[in-house]
């Protein structure tokens, strides 16, 4: 198994850290390529451990998929013949559950694993069961498995309302939605751009959809699409997370091939904080600050908020900042648990429950061997360690590359003292 050494206190580095495809975005697009006959080439695809098993995924029913350069796939579905997803696969990763919708519309009955995932909390796939049920599915749970029946010869258009936001569930119904007969119109979408970059390849393939990055949205149901050739967008994690690692380590980092707009509403607590930084249009460059940082109060939300997967690498920044914080998680239960390893580093804070913590600061944190609990509390905890007394060792790494390509390989390059082991 492989992970890291990270040499403690790293402080002024310098250099630029490119920022690569949109994990939660490649990870919509390639079970999407299954609505479509034909050939889809995807460009700017990260080269991650989920990614890996989506293709793996795609050719276990028949696709077949070409890894034109680093980061573009030509994926043929000509040849897909099974609905059949391999256990071991699935349950690997809970956006597996996304081809659900695809394989429904081409086959008529899927089988589908109970998903897995990162473990932070119940994230219960009602809202899917319900929606795909309303357009003529049968769902019935088995002790292992969801089995999906069509009751007729097409998934039938619907209105569907989400009690609350999600950008996955929002994500496969729009997919389930462009091969069903009629118009269906959804409310309560997620705003997330990663939604608007699935409708923009639909579309490029012939659906009819309108309305995707707004709280509703119309799909007007096709019976085929046709080939097409698009590129993702930046991942915005990582542009946020490279931000915050530059203004803990006081270091001068420009983090490029971003989409700045994407994260509007973090940039604002970037500067409340007090992170000196300036944004171009394809990039930010973060600068040593020349007063302490100030703690916030932060709280995360759905798209445009501020989003949940940066809640743990910024609560790292505040246990840098002076004074009282309160980070507030709303999306996800459990996901601050993480917060307790920060505290065995030395940092200064109590979890009132599992959706609080209050972070006294600054703290002094020291290097300590650390088990990665899932991708982004995994990012949090290496960052910690490079701002760290003493050295640091993070085992399980195996979730950080999940969501970081070659994350050790960008670091090196702008002066960071961290290595890859294998045991």
């Amino acid at each position: 198994m492989d992970y890291f050494t990270i040499k403690g206190e790293q402080f002024g580095k310098s250099g630029e850290i490119p920022v690569y495809g949109a994990k939660n975005s490649a990870i919509k697009l390639l079970p999407a390529s299954l609505l479509i006959d034909g050939v889809v080439t995807l460009h700017n695809i990260p080269d991650i451990e989920d990614i890996r098993y989506m293709v793996e995924i795609l050719e276990a029913v028949g696709a077949e998929v070409e890894r034109v350069d680093h980061h573009s796939y030509r994926i043929d579905t000509t040849g897909v013949s099974s609905s059949e997803i391999p256990f071991e696969l699935a349950t690997k990763m809970r956006a597996s559950f996304l081809f659900i919708a695809p394989l429904l519309a081409r086959f008529g009955e899927v089988t589908f694993p109970h998903p897995g995932g990162d473990a932070i909390g119940r994230r219960p796939i009602d809202m899917t069961l319900e929606s795909l049920s309303m357009m003529g599915a049968e769902v019935i749970e088995e002790p292992e498995a969801y089995v999906f029946k069509l009751k007729g010869d097409r998934l039938q258009a619907i209105d569907y309302v989400f009690k609350w936001i999600s950008h996955t569930s929002t994500e496969l119904l729009v997919m389930a939605a462009t091969r069903a007969a009629g118009t269906t119109t959804i409310y309560n979408a997620a705003l997330e751009p990663e939604v608007t970059t699935l409708c923009d390849m639909l579309r490029a393939a012939g659906a009819k959809i309108t309305g995707d990055g707004t709280p509703e949205i119309t799909v007007e149901g096709v019976e085929s699409l046709s080939d097409v050739e698009i590129t993702n967008i930046p991942d915005r994690l990582e542009a946020g997370t490279f931000a915050i690692l530059g203004a803990l380590t006081q270091s001068n980092l420009k983090v490029t091939g971003i989409r700045p707009d994407h994260l509007k509403v973090f940039w604002k607590f970037m500067d409340m904080v007090g992170v000196t930084f300036e944004l171009g249009e394809d990039y930010v460059e973060v600068f040593p600050s020349k007063t302490p940082y100030q703690g916030v109060n932060v709280k995360t939300h759905e798209y445009p908020g501020f989003v949940t997967d940066l809640q743990a690498p910024f609560t790292v920044l505040l246990t840098q900042a002076e004074g009282t914080s309160v980070v507030q998680e709303t999306i996800f239960d459990g996901r601050l648990f993480y917060t307790d390893t920060l505290v065995r580093m030395g940092a200064d804070s109590i979890m009132c429950d599992p959706y609080r913590v209050v972070i006294h600061g600054k703290s002094q944190l020291y290097g300590q061997k650390i088990e990665s609990p899932d991708v982004r509390a995994g990012m949090a905890f290496l960052m910690a360690a490079l701002v760290a007394k003493r050295d640091s060792v993070i085992h399980n790494i195996y979730h950080i590359d999940r969501g970081y390509e070659r994350v050790e390989e960008r670091l090196q390059a702008v002066g960071f003292d961290i290595e890859r082991k294998t045991t």
